[in-house]
């Protein structure tokens, strides 16, 4: 797979009858990436099937779930609601962008120390999602909390404690 600046990920002609693919530049997880992509690739499948960036869930595929969630230019949004050409020259961030080398990121953390997961299926999502949060500023109390996470889903039923977790970072201030 080639994804460095020199060498663009599915280049090459579209078969006869298909719509040419559309050159596009993005910044993932701090490293520069030009790909060649179907107008019809959602960021999602991009992240997972063309850079091996598989932290990133598809869950129900129509936006409900909130387990594609990444962040593009600081921003929290469904993936797989997104096409890959309508964020050209952005900034995009996984749940693998998140840590620091070695060190995760306070929301990893807290996560971990919270117990917030049970299957894991929605953690990368949920801490994405809780990270953008986070970063708006508009949750001021528990409920805040509970209301603006509302589009991610847990199927099993771990709420206390991805909540637990997010007020533990947000209590710090250091989830940014």
């Amino acid at each position: 797979m080639k994804t460095s600046a020199e060498s663009p990920v599915g280049g090459g002609a579209a078969p006869s009858g298909e719509p040419a693919r559309q050159r596009l530049s993005l910044r993932v997880n701090g490293v520069e990436k030009q790909l060649d992509v179907a107008p019809w690739t959602t960021l999602l499948d991009l992240l997972r099937e063309s850079l091996d960036l598989t932290g990133t869930k598809k869950g129900c595929d129509h936006g409900q779930c909130g387990a594609c969630t990444v962040l593009v230019e600081g921003k929290r949004i469904n993936s797989c609601l997104t096409l890959a050409v309508m964020k050209d020259g952005c900034e995009v961030t996984t749940i693998e962008g998140l840590a620091r080398g070695d060190a995760l990121h306070p929301l990893q953390e807290a996560f971990i120390e919270q117990d917030a997961f049970q299957c894991g299926y929605c953690t990368p999502g949920q801490i994405c999602s809780a990270v953008g949060l986070l970063a708006e500023g508009r949750a001021r109390t528990e409920d805040d909390v509970r209301e603006l996470m509302s589009g991610n889903l847990c199927r099993c039923g771990a709420y206390p404690n991805i909540l637990a977790a997010i007020q533990q970072v947000r209590g710090r201030g250091d989830g940014q």
